[in-house]
């Protein structure tokens, strides 16, 4: 019997094709599909040309490396927009009107530039959460962005100023990258991100450390910048930071404050390639401190430990003070006691 049947059907496949049915009608004319299939092959029905909607996760439109030079139109549906790795120069006002449902709106790797961005034309995607802008050529951050975002990645553009109107009302951004831009000025741009956790500005050309920093930052990425000084109580105010990067500025010790960087709670401490004569005090808790390619000229262990005996001792773990004007030598014997989990010291 189901011989019969599969001979029947292979016979009036032929017939199907003749009369213009395609093969997911076929299926469906047949039975094969359920019902949620179709729905997707309607919404894949919606999709560009050029785009992939596919039927298995009919949420996402992926137009990432098509060659695109315009913006596609979105459907409604669409959760997961990807349009990274193409040619694309401009987002109209109109560009996203229909887009309300989305998530995630990625353009990285494109031609965008700050003009040809509509001053409307994020402003009513209020379910946004991820904006990736990173690796166009953008010179401010754009205006009008959702309040929902968490995550923005404008870095490797070439922004020159951040002002407070760019990031006004965005309580839930928890994540800003700005890296690798051309930023001389921060203003107090940064003091509503209520929520920000990671915030890396390195590689700008900030002579001062932004002033109003959010006090829930867990990480804080400053290197690569010419600064040559901290402020007065720099960390006092973090009850979450862990992980500080400040290499590669102008750093000296007349322009770091008396135990900026004793507080409890640092994980990793980066200094490197400054112009630092000695060993900043650091909290026992610090588990990393890399000191590279400074000019320091002494070892001074106070720096680890006030008080050097059996329960009081450092965390460290691991400490490079590789390129400066000290050796192994300079190394006092009871260092071996104040660091005693230190599994790496680099001289």
């Amino acid at each position: 019997m189901h011989l019969v049947i599969v001979f029947l059907l292979s016979a009036l496949l032929p017939l199907s094709h003749s009369h213009g049915l395609d093969s997911r009608a076929w299926d469906r004319f047949l039975g094969l599909r359920p019902l949620g299939s179709q729905q997707a092959d309607t919404k894949r029905g919606e999709c560009p040309e050029l785009c992939d909607c596919p039927s298995s996760f009919s949420v996402a439109m992926y137009c990432d490396g098509r060659g695109l030079t315009a913006m596609p139109s979105v459907p409604s549906h669409v959760k997961y927009l990807y349009l990274q790795n193409n040619a694309i120069t401009a987002v109209p006002d109109s560009a996203l009107i229909n887009a309300n449902s989305l998530l995630w709106l990625m353009m990285h790797h494109n031609q965008l530039t700050s003009e040809a961005i509509g001053k409307k034309a994020f402003l009513k995607l209020d379910k946004l959460e991820r904006l990736y802008l990173q690796h166009n050529n953008l010179t401010s951050i754009p205006s009008n962005l959702p309040r929902s975002l968490r995550d923005l990645r404008v870095n490797h553009n070439k922004i020159e100023k951040v002002t407070p109107a760019d990031l006004e009302g965005m309580d839930n951004l928890t994540v800003l990258y700005l890296h690798d831009n051309a930023v001389t000025d921060m203003s107090t741009s940064l003091k509503s991100l209520k929520s920000l956790t990671l915030l890396d500005i390195s590689s700008n050309k900030l002579t001062k450390v932004p002033d109003a920093l959010p006090e829930n930052l867990y990480q804080l990425y400053l290197e690569s910048n010419s600064i040559d000084s901290l402020p007065q109580d720099f960390l006092g105010r973090f009850t979450q930071l862990q992980y500080i990067r400040m290499s590669h500025n102008q750093l000296t010790d007349k322009g770091i404050p008396a135990n900026t960087f004793n507080v409890t709670g640092l994980v990793e401490l980066d200094l490197s390639f400054n112009k630092l004569e000695r060993i900043p005090v650091v909290s026992t808790t610090l588990r990393h401190l890399y000191l590279q390619a400074n000019v320091i000229k002494e070892f001074t262990l106070g720096s680890f430990c006030s008080i050097v005996d059996v329960t009081n001792f450092s965390k460290l773990q691991t400490l490079r003070l590789d390129g400066n004007e000290i050796s192994r030598e300079d190394i006092p014997t009871e260092s071996s006691l104040c660091l005693r989990q230190a599994s790496s010291i680099e001289v």
